[in-house]
């Protein structure tokens, strides 16, 4: 199962799909994903920033969507003052 986290001022809200079950033709699966990859692009136009993580690994930052990914967060853009 992957997660897509995206950080915000509310906290942090999840959308999760499982690639194996997508790649079967689960269409409940293969919906997740493309709803997963419409928050991450959405997101990554309004300036946040993705990362890629694995456990034992430091963060990875990534461009592009990745269903295969099992956790992708997204950090807002931080503004200084």
């Amino acid at each position: 199962m992957s997660v897509l986290r995206v950080l915000s001022h509310l906290g942090d809200s999840a959308i999760s799909w499982d690639a194996e079950r997508a790649a079967t033709g689960d269409e409940e699966a293969r919906a997740a994903i493309q709803e997963a990859e419409r928050i991450f692009a959405a997101e990554r136009a309004r300036g946040a920033t993705a990362f890629r993580t694995l456990p034992g690994r430091p963060a990875e930052r990534i461009e592009r969507f990745d269903p295969g990914a099992s956790e992708i967060i997204m950090v807002p853009r931080v503004a200084g003052g």
